[in-house]
């Protein structure tokens, strides 16, 4: 009981993180499984109560959107970085036993 509540607690402060960050430019790194792993640089347009949605520029000016679960950053399936400094938003680590 006490590890799921750590387990929310973290994913209302990806949330909170998130909401402040709005507008900026992210590069995500998304494990798509059998060892395919995608890039994307976007903006942050969204943050919802479970998932948030990157605008992502394509070819020819052309803009996607992409949306993600605040679970998968808090299981590494999806890491997010400053497009700038490529320096890693979240960083949760393995927990230790």
């Amino acid at each position: 009981m006490e590890n799921e509540t750590a387990t929310v607690n973290r994913v209302d402060q990806i949330h909170d993180e998130l909401v402040g960050l709005q507008g900026h430019r992210i590069k995500v790194r998304a494990n798509m499984g059998r060892s395919r792993i995608v890039e994307r640089t976007g903006t942050l347009a969204q943050a919802h109560p479970s998932l948030f949605v990157v605008e992502v520029d394509e070819r020819r000016g052309r803009k996607t959107r992409q949306s993600y679960q605040y679970v998968d950053v808090l299981t590494g399936t999806v890491e997010l970085f400053d497009s700038e400094t490529d320096e890693k938003i979240f960083d949760f680590g393995t927990p230790e036993e």
